[in-house]
C-alpha cells in the first residue's frame, strides 16, 4: 500500500512538473536592437519587443522566459527547440517561411537611410557610396538587391555596430529600420536621414516552429487581446510616442 501511495505521489508530482513546464513560454529576442530589444549594463533585457512578449504571456496566462540570442543563430535556435518563439522585430519573408511559421503581424516597418549632415549621398546615388547594414535583415537584402552590383555594401553582426562605423566615418551611409534609425539620429545630432521612410511592405511577426499551429493561434488571439484592451498602445507610446501597429 505504501509503495502504491508513493507511486501515485511521484506520478502526481511528475504531472505537475510537466504541466508547469508547459505553462512556461520560452521566447528569444536579439538583445542588440534598441529600442526594440537591448541588454542593460545590469544584464536585464528591455525594450518594446520584451514588453510586448511579457504582455502576450500575461494575456495567454503563461509564464515568460525571455533569453537573448544573437541574430544569426536565432532561427536555428528555434528550429532546434532552444525556445518556443522569436519576438525580435523579425520581418515575415518568404525565405524565412521556408524554415519557420509566423504569427499575424504585430507592427509594420519602413526602411531608412542615414548619413552625416551635408553628405552628397541621395537615394538615387546610393550605389556610389559605401552602405552599412546588419547582415541577414531586410535592410541588407534591400541594399544588395537595389545597389549590389555597384555599391560597397558592408555587413555587420548588429545594428549598433553599423551605426558605430557610420559615426566613426568608416562607412558613408547605413540602411536600417526606420524606428531604431530615428532613435539613433535623435541621439547623434551630426547625422540625418538620406531617405526617411522607404515602404517595402514589411510586416513584423512572431516566429514559431513549423507545425506549432496551436501556439501560433494562441499568439494571434493574444495580439488581438492586447490591442483591444489598450496594453499594446500603452507600450508603443512609451517607446515611440505613437501607435506603431
Amino acid at each position: 500500500m505504501k509503495i502504491s501511495i508513493l507511486a501515485v505521489g511521484l506520478l502526481a508530482g511528475g504531472l505537475a512538473s510537466a504541466a508547469s513546464a508547459q505553462d512556461v513560454l520560452r521566447i528569444a529576442t536579439e538583445g542588440a536592437y534598441p529600442p526594440f530589444n537591448n541588454v542593460t549594463a545590469d544584464g536585464e533585457l528591455v525594450g518594446f519587443d520584451v514588453e510586448i512578449a511579457e504582455a502576450l504571456c500575461a494575456s495567454m496566462e503563461r509564464e515568460c522566459e525571455i533569453v537573448a540570442q544573437d541574430w544569426d543563430g536565432i532561427i536555428p535556435g528555434l528550429v532546434n527547440d532552444k525556445y518556443d518563439a522569436i519576438i525580435a522585430s523579425m520581418s515575415i519573408t518568404e525565405e524565412r517561411k521556408q524554415a519557420i511559421d509566423f504569427s499575424a503581424p504585430y507592427y509594420s516597418n519602413y526602411l531608412s537611410v542615414v548619413g552625416a549632415d551635408g553628405t552628397s549621398a541621395t537615394l538615387e546615388k546610393l550605389g556610389d557610396v559605401s552602405i552599412g547594414a546588419q547582415r541577414s535583415t531586410t535592410g541588407s537584402q534591400w541594399a544588395e538587391d537595389t545597389y549590389g552590383n555597384r555599391a560597397d555594401i558592408r555587413l555587420y553582426d548588429t545594428n549598433p555596430a553599423a551605426f558605430s562605423d557610420l559615426s566613426a566615418g568608416r562607412v558613408e551611409t547605413v540602411v536600417a529600420d526606420f524606428l531604431p534609425a530615428a532613435e539613433w539620429v535623435k541621439d547623434n545630432q551630426d547625422f540625418g536621414f538620406v531617405a526617411e521612410k522607404i515602404d517595402i511592405a514589411d510586416q513584423i511577426g512572431i516566429g514559431v516552429r513549423k507545425g506549432e499551429d496551436a501556439l501560433r493561434e494562441d499568439l494571434n488571439t493574444a495580439i488581438e487581446a492586447i490591442r483591444a484592451d489598450g496594453t499594446y498602445q500603452t507600450i508603443s507610446v512609451k517607446y515611440f510616442g505613437i501607435d506603431i501597429f
